[in-house]
């Protein structure tokens, strides 16, 4: 919501129109006049939670044609009856982290309805939020990734003392223990010990039916790419984190305010190119479009660089990396959503020269 309300904020409103559409916790939409802004950061979890909804009931229509929404007007209680409308949006910026928003589920959604929508497609959204089919992609087109193992719920409960096993011969320990779908460091852990790993694997399996295990890199740092564009992609300066913690949990990123992001990261002539590069390989790899942001990881020691993951639907505050990053790179934040806008038309305008039928 933050994010969404940094984007309502610097749109050129000679440009654009904004419709804020507001995505309860139980699945429904709502036109909304509460502006998020309102709503985040400055409340606490519990009270945005508890926010009502003062705006219509809005139902998506999943088939191309000129309506796009229907919005529901309900009368005051004790009376009968509601007003049906139609709207028509030009372009959906999604501005939704992790399942059912950036995994492809919002993306099929506005492919049925034929509407242009910002950042990545069906694929690339899928593949990005899943991070064990993600390293094979990225191991195909020859990327350098951790050595890692992933399994399903199913295999760890039929043989965990298996796996126990076979994760500390590949891979040894430390490790670190992710849901394979999921975003913001919900339900990572680092494991030092066997006995750390299983309790790891468990939380991880409360928010995933997928784990992936990762061997840790030594000496990390935390570097990341912003990339922006659709057939020929560009990438922006490095950037570095220094997390306040072991590593850049959910509680680093948004709680305690005590890591530190250095841009451009300190990084030298060689090793900036080979992160731009590999930003721009690994967009490529997941067939990305629009934008995303790519995260590797670099031993401080001996040099060597891994890619970690690419998020397809970055933080969009203006104090996000993504939008940092192009900063520093000469772009800023109201351009780089015009940019993003207009990305979004051209790759949709092209889709709609391709047949939908042998007739």
């Amino acid at each position: 919501m933050a994010s969404a309300a940094s984007i309502l904020d610097h749109l050129d409103r000679d440009r654009y129109e904004p419709v804020p559409i507001r995505i309860a916790k139980d699945g429904r939409w709502h036109l909304t006049t509460v502006t998020p802004g309102t709503l985040a950061p400055a409340v606490t979890l519990e009270q945005r939670d508890a926010s009502p909804d003062d705006g219509v009931e809005t139902y998506p229509l999943a088939r191309p044609g000129t309506t796009t929404l229907l919005t529901v007007s309900r009368q005051p209680d004790g009376e009968s009856g509601a007003a049906l409308t139609r709207l028509a949006l030009d372009v959906v910026f999604p501005v939704l982290h992790g399942p059912y928003g950036e995994d492809g589920t919002m993306q099929g959604l506005l492919e049925l309805a034929n509407v242009p929508y910002v950042g990545a497609g069906v694929l690339g959204s899928a593949v990005g939020m899943d991070k064990a089919v993600m390293k094979v992609l990225f191991a195909a087109h020859g990327l350098p990734i951790v050595r890692h193992v992933a399994f399903l719920g199913h295999e760890w409960r039929g043989g965990r003392e298996d796996m126990v096993a076979r994760v500390a011969s590949t891979l040894g320990f430390p490790v670190f223990v992710k849901p394979a779908n999921l975003g913001s460091s919900v339900g990572i852990s680092r494991a030092q010990t066997a006995e750390e790993f299983v309790a790891g694997v468990e939380l991880a399996l409360q928010f995933d039916r997928k784990v992936v295990v990762e061997a840790a890199v030594p000496h990390a740092r935390e570097i990341e790419c912003a990339v922006l564009g659709n057939d020929v992609p560009e990438a922006s300066v490095p950037g570095e984190i220094v997390p306040s913690r072991d590593f850049y949990d959910y509680e680093s990123k948004y709680l305690d305010g005590s890591s530190r992001e250095i841009i451009p990261a300190p990084l030298d002539e060689d090793q900036s190119a080979a992160v731009r590069r590999m930003a721009l390989d690994a967009f490529r790899a997941v067939d990305c479009s629009g934008m995303a942001r790519v995260d590797f990881l670099l031993d401080s020691r001996s040099g060597a660089l891994f890619l970690n993951e690419i998020n397809t639907i970055p933080g969009f505050t203006t104090i996000s990396m993504y939008p940092k990053l192009w900063k520093a790179t000469g772009l800023a934040y109201p351009a780089l959503l015009d940019r993003l806008i207009a990305l979004a038309l051209e790759r949709h305008a092209a889709k709609q020269h391709l047949r939908t039928s042998l007739t």
